[in-house]
């Protein structure tokens, strides 16, 4: 039986043309306009829709709104498409079990993979050839622009299994950075003691993963006390607003960078090496944010959805107006590096996570930013919502201290934070793991709703 592999799928050396890395990234997007911008992707949005037609998920998802091919004829018309997200895809899988209806497999290779299942049953994941190298070359453009070389030494502590993260960083490293990768895993892979000292015996200078373990990993360092054999040099994770200066202090001085994206989507912004805000990679990536309730875009600086239509996935798994659900804004200021590209203030949230509490929406995610710097809390936390029986609302915080915090200033800090009232309650270091699982999940959890809603 005759058919292609894996590179005989697309053309790599067209690949790095389009989306080129290293000093041609930089050259190329520095020198282009937003007009010449938008002219290219406006040529791959026209590309993507073709396919989008193509397969069953978007027939019955546009069809079912009375949209017709010939009323997408320009990116200008992309507001006429319904935004989807993973309850749609998820509703796709129970209807076409177990892969869904929203790829569009041939006989060309598929990676496949699945999301972590933190918010419910494991999602699908598929990527042709073309589309994965794309995702991986991503994050090692974003990675490289940062800072990371090939004499750097990379230690991952994304998960693996299924799970797609951690893979998908590993090529990206091998495949476009040429650095040497360290593929640990999470604590339940490589035990937290192994992880510190892998990182010492084997010159570790760059840390990748969600930094919430991250720090916590600098916790064993300090009792393994092998900070004297630690050369930390980068830490690129997932630092929401509050983390930056924690995880660096955690690490002694090692520069935390900044980056978001999630597992449809693969990278859709990151930092640059001044660390101002994050870049959206938008040769790739078109991305709208929209208001929570009423999905109307909005301005620049105000709040919104993450909305992303992923311009290069025209082969077996479009992503076209998909909602993220994650919670962001426009930087409206100027770059110091002339990148034409827009930036993003980065995650403050999730929208489907939010609270609302006598009319005040909390995002559980701000904890974090309000406690952050203070010497006396180790930065942990989770969030409890319940309803007393006349339907009344609460959430109480539950902090780990070291041991001289005030319940009452604290709680008058969340107040002012948030602007509302919140039960407080102080618990030692660790405190909180059982209930974050931050031992055993890639994404601590940090909302517990009680409300039985």
């Amino acid at each position: 039986m005759t058919f292609p592999t894996y590179f005989e799928t697309f053309d790599a050396q067209q690949m790095l043309a389009d989306y080129p890395i290293g000093d041609a990234f930089v050259a190329r997007y520095t020198k282009m306009s937003r007009d010449e911008l938008f002219a290219l992707q406006e040529q791959r949005f026209v590309k993507l829709m073709k396919r989008g037609w193509e397969i069953p998920f978007y027939q019955r998802l546009w069809g079912n709104q009375g949209i017709e091919p010939g009323d997408i004829q320009s990116l200008a018309d992309i507001t006429k498409l319904p935004v989807y997200d993973k309850t749609d895809l998820m509703d796709s899988v129970n209807q076409f079990p177990p892969y869904g209806d929203f790829d569009g497999r041939g006989n060309t290779p598929v990676v496949f993979h699945t999301t972590s299942g933190t918010t419910g049953r494991p999602q699908p994941l598929m990527f042709g050839p073309k589309g994965r190298e794309i995702t991986n070359l991503l994050v090692g453009r974003m990675y490289r622009w940062m800072g990371l070389g090939q004499d750097d030494v990379v230690q991952s502590v994304y998960g693996h299994g299924m799970i797609n993260g951690g893979h998908y960083i590993r090529e990206a490293v091998t495949h476009f950075t040429n650095a040497l990768f360290l593929s640990a895993g999470t604590g339940i892979e490589t035990r937290s003691i192994n992880q510190v000292n892998l990182l010492a015996d084997f010159n570790v200078t760059c840390m990748v993963g969600f930094v919430d373990y991250i720090r916590k990993l600098a916790d064993v360092a300090a009792a393994e006390e092998i900070f004297d054999r630690v050369n930390l040099k980068m830490i690129i994770g997932h630092l929401g607003t509050e983390d930056r200066a924690a995880t660096e202090a955690a690490w002694q001085g090692a520069k935390a960078y900044d980056w978001y994206g999630v597992g449809d989507t693969g990278a859709i912004a990151g930092e640059g090496p001044e660390r101002d805000g994050m870049y959206v990679w938008e040769d790739a990536q078109y991305l709208e944010l929209l208001d929570v309730d009423t999905g109307a875009a909005v301005a620049p600086g105000e709040t919104g959805d993450m909305v992303v239509t992923c311009l290069f996935k025209d082969d077996i798994a479009p992503c076209i107006r998909f909602n993220t659900h994650d919670i962001t804004e426009e930087r409206t200021d100027s770059n110091a590096t002339d990148m034409v590209f827009k930036r993003i203030t980065g995650f403050k949230g999730r929208s489907d996570n939010m609270v609302k509490l006598r009319g005040i929406n909390i995002f559980p995610h701000a904890i974090g930013a309000i406690i952050e710097g203070r010497s006396d809390l180790t930065g942990e936390y989770v969030c409890r919502v319940t309803r007393d029986d006349a339907g009344r609302d609460d959430m109480h915080v539950t902090l780990e201290s070291k041991g001289s915090s005030s319940q009452v200033e604290l709680a008058e800090l969340l107040r002012k934070g948030i602007g509302i009232e919140v039960g407080v309650a102080l618990v030692d270091a660790g405190g909180t793991a059982k209930d974050t699982q931050i031992d055993t999940r890639q994404k601590p959890i940090r909302l517990i709703d009680e409300r039985g809603l």
